[in-house]
């Protein structure tokens, strides 16, 4: 049974081992990406703590000074006064909205919200795919001053996610690495049946690593001892990879939750009136009232004249980035029109929308990473050293062969 599975094993390893040592590399490279943009860039992201901080008007022209016909669509305000504020724009400059503009807004809103929890929405961004969206402008909120811009997709990290997604193959590419993740769960499956040792003397050597071996058996045990050590972790890390791979796989994680696939319609402003529009300062100032201890404020602008303002909030001790509460507000009046906390979401929201931080080892923040990071790096070895102990082992075989036929 055993040679079965052997055989299983090696032919899925050699099928897809180039790519799935690729994606482990590159994955291993976005682990700390959050981390190493703000060490490499940290006057974007922090500053000197101002007594009073300038209103978001000022802000806001600030950056439209920066950058002439550019469309904000959101700004991200943390409650730490040593970070700079977010404005987040969009490639083209604001469209004027036309007859019959009303009915759609919701839905594209919508998409926007529910990206917004799983973090797609900074995925899409940084795809350069839908929405459209520009870079990311850093404004100093006690001078106004501009402290830095990110265009993503001049940044390695880019790079990085495109070869981890669909190794810059497009829709091919990302077919690609899904299959090859399928089949990586396979491999991994099979790998623990191999490792199960025959005997209960056995269990210690399948558990060490021996050092001061020749290199064919540290080659062996550095495949063997540590691909068992590292299997949960890049199962978890394959399974919940599908979910960027396979349409299907998103819409199984709702049908087994019994959660609706339908994404939820915001609220839609009032008609236009002729007093002055809710201005994000006064759209702050509510969310920070109804949300003191949050950690951040990201405000989403609406896109036309019937679309709300979306404020997220993140609670401190949220599970992770996307667990935010959220309130929608007429862009007009100011007037609360909709609220949902985290646990109000569906159950398949919330399944889906710990995808992500799972899958790059952000959950329990530096000490995940770091194992996410150790996996990552020994998932990209593992089709290197099974190679060698697949070559050594024809070797063996052809001399075995060989005396056999002298014989």
């Amino acid at each position: 049974m055993k040679t079965f599975f052997r055989n299983i094993h090696l032919y899925l390893s050699l099928v897809s081992g180039l790519v799935i040592a690729v994606v482990c590399l590159t994955g291993a490279g976005l682990v700390f990406e959050k981390e190493l943009e703000q060490t490499w860039h940290p006057e974007r992201y922090f500053v000197a703590p101002a007594a009073t901080q300038r209103p978001l008007s000022e802000l806001t022209t600030a950056v439209r000074a920066y950058k002439p016909g550019s469309r904000i669509t959101g700004l991200k305000v943390y409650a730490d006064p040593g970070r700079t504020v977010e404005f987040t724009l969009a490639d083209v400059p604001a469209e004027v909205p036309k007859a019959g503009a009303r009915a759609g807004r919701g839905n594209d809103q919508a998409a926007g919200s529910e990206n917004a929890r799983d973090g797609k929405s900074g995925e899409a961004g940084k795809a350069g795919g839908e929405g459209g969206r520009g870079p990311t402008v850093f404004v100093n909120p006690g001078t106004a001053a501009i402290t830095g811009e990110l265009n993503y997709r001049e940044t390695v990290f880019f790079t990085l996610m495109a070869v981890h997604r669909g190794m810059v193959g497009g829709t091919v590419g990302k077919l690609v690495v899904g299959v090859s993740t399928v089949l990586f769960l396979f491999i991994l499956g099979t790998g623990l049946v191999l490792w199960w040792p025959a005997t209960r003397k056995a269990v210690k050597q399948r558990l060490n690593v021996k050092w001061s071996g020749g290199w064919k058996r540290l080659n062996h045990d550095l495949h063997i001892v540590l691909g068992f050590y590292a299997a949960l972790f890049l199962f978890v890390f394959a399974f919940t990879g599908l979910a960027w791979s396979f349409e299907w796989f998103n819409n199984g994680i709702y049908a087994l939750t019994n959660s609706p696939l339908e994404r939820p319609v915001p609220p839609v402003s009032a008609a236009p009136t002729a007093a002055a529009a809710f201005t994000p300062d006064a759209a702050l100032t509510l969310a920070r009232q109804l949300a003191p201890a949050a950690r951040f404020y990201s405000l989403q602008l609406p896109k036309d004249a019937a679309g709300s303002i979306r404020v997220a909030t993140l609670r401190p001790g949220a599970a992770y980035d996307n667990a935010t509460d959220e309130i929608y507000l007429d862009q007009y009046s100011g007037r609360l029109l909709q609220t949902q906390t985290y646990e109000q979401r569906s159950l398949g929201q919330r399944v889906r929308g710990l995808f992500k931080p799972v899958h790059t080892g952000a959950i329990f923040g530096w000490p995940s990473k770091i194992i996410s990071l150790l996996m990552c790096l020994l998932g990209f070895t593992f089709p290197i050293t099974g190679t060698i102990l697949w070559l050594n082992r024809l070797k063996k075989a052809r001399k075995k062969s060989a005396r056999q036929l002298v014989a």
